[in-house]
């Protein structure tokens, strides 16, 4: 079933760019004009990403709202059938990929309408939505999240998953959105709180520089959860800080933290928030034992490899129309080693005008 909709996905794409009135549609005209290339050669791009990265990828779609949720479940014969868990480990993972990989040429604000998406993209719109189908949208406590990550293996560490229930990512969430469902929310000026198990994965990955008394970097820290999870794990001997260049959120955080399980750790001063370019990092408490970086940079800054510590480690996002989880490990010596872990796809990490322009 799934190498049908492969190939039909890559039909409907390539009779997209080969479509004069897709070239007509703004979205797909402003792409084209801002990055300098055809469309044809662009959806080219995509169909080669996708079909290699679709096996394995982890998608944080925070560009975009999330999608429309839908039930898991049918019903037949008065019976509940659900989709396997193999069906929901890779195959939803693939229509994610694929469901926001078009966002950025098709309006998530009208992505099933057919007002403006071109004829051929219509056929794969409900791909846009699909994700939904597979989703534990029907959690409505922080720990049956913990228990969801742990059970499709975002969640392999005890101590990341003891951190995670202890942090209410339902704190964190404003009111009017599903505070468990792994998806990213937006929290207001064009940010979003990551999904849950992109948290866990880079959680994962930074845990052995998360040790008590280590030093912890969170760049574009938003609504501030991931700091607080830091906090947690270095303990009031470490120092978590977080960096964030709207100033509302950085009100709004520190207001939340103050009623989450990391509130001792703000007043004692091992967990701090401030308004700054993350660009530049917080060289006041550098160097960092673990830099995270909670949005996509054109190429790794220059400023956040000079704070990392020796022997420490930064998880980072790289690209533009296509974006990988980059690792970067400091040896003790000072040399920098990258590895690419996942393809996920954040928001740009830009100035806070552009940032509020788009």
């Amino acid at each position: 079933m799934m190498c049908g909709i492969i190939r039909s996905f890559e039909r409907a794409l390539i009779g997209a760019a080969e479509c004069p009135a897709c070239h007509e549609n703004s979205s797909w005209s402003s792409t084209r004009s801002s990055r300098g290339f055809q469309i044809p050669i662009a959806l080219k791009e995509m169909i080669r990403g996708l079909t290699t990265a679709a096996a394995t990828a982890s998608i944080n779609p925070s560009r975009s709202p999330p999608p429309q949720r839908f039930t898991c479940s049918f019903r037949t014969r008065r019976q509940i059938v659900s989709p396997p868990l193999a069906l929901y480990s890779r195959h939803r993972q693939f229509l994610r990929l694929i469901s926001y990989s078009l966002l950025p040429f098709a309006s998530s604000s009208t992505a099933c309408s057919s007002e403006k998406v071109p004829i051929p993209l219509q056929v794969i719109c409900p791909l846009l939505r699909m994700e939904g189908l597979w989703t534990e949208s029907s959690i409505e406590k922080n720990k049956g999240l913990i228990e969801h990550l742990q059970q499709y293996g975002s969640l392999k560490s005890n101590k990341v998953a003891e951190v995670m229930e202890m942090i209410d990512r339902g704190l964190f969430v404003p009111d009017g959105n599903p505070p468990y469902s792994d998806s990213p929310m937006p929290i207001g000026y064009n940010a979003t709180i990551s999904a849950p198990h992109m948290h866990a994965t880079c959680l994962e990955l930074l845990k052995d520089n998360l040790k008590p008394g280590m030093r912890a970097l969170d760049v574009g820290s938003g609504s501030g959860y991931l700091t607080a999870c830091f906090a947690m794990m270095v303990g009031p001997e470490g120092h978590a800080a977080g960096v964030e260049h709207i100033p509302e959120l950085v009100a709004v955080s520190i207001e939340t933290i103050n009623r989450s399980a990391a509130a001792l750790l703000l007043d004692g001063g091992s967990l701090s928030l401030h308004v700054s370019d993350g660009r530049l990092g917080w060289p006041e408490l550098a160097p960092y034992d673990a830099i995270h970086v909670g949005a996509a940079a054109g190429e790794i800054p220059t400023a956040l490899l000079d704070q990392l510590k020796p022997g420490g480690r930064m998880v980072i996002p790289v690209g533009n129309i296509f974006q990988d989880l980059k690792v970067v490990d400091k040896n003790l010596h000072g040399s920098i080693s990258i590895q690419t872990d996942t393809s996920v796809r954040y928001v740009p990490l830009t100035s806070r005008a552009a940032q509020l322009q788009e």
